[in-house]
């Protein structure tokens, strides 16, 4: 029996493809003009450059500029998507090596996209915030 393909899941496996080209404006067009987008923001977040709050579709290109610019991406790879009637949660595999330090990080990741009307309307993402932090110093 073939699953149906759900619409929210496609859009959020074509922002990670993007995100693997470093297309930034594909990942913006899968976004509310009015997304939130908040990446860890406890401890490490004075120095993990792309931890904190973005608003709007203007704002979430800083985070991935601040990511390009601090660390090489190694691995990052979706291990499992759930999804129900306006959220999609995504389990990931994230690993990088840290410009400054030159310290590598593997981590578990979680994504929390929440959608309207076809648009990411919010953002979460969530690691282990002190081995990143760690790899900074």
């Amino acid at each position: 029996m073939n699953t149906p393909i759900n619409p929210k899941v496609e859009a959020v496996q074509r922002m990670y493809e993007a995100f693997g080209r470093g297309d930034v404006d594909a990942i913006l067009a899968e976004l509310a003009d009015d997304v939130e987008w908040v990446s860890v923001t406890d401890k490490g977040s004075a120095t993990v450059p792309w931890y904190g709050s973005y608003r709007g579709r203007s704002e979430v290109p800083l985070f991935f500029k601040r990511i390009g610019s601090a660390v090489q991406v190694n691995d990052f790879s979706a291990l499992s998507f759930t999804s129900n009637d306006t959220d999609v949660m995504v389990a990931l595999q994230w690993g990088f090596t840290v410009n400054a330090t030159g310290k590598n990080v593997s981590v578990a990741m979680q994504h929390w996209f929440r959608f309207d009307d076809g648009k990411i309307i919010a953002a979460r993402v969530v690691e282990d915030s002190e081995q990143t932090a760690a790899a900074f110093s």
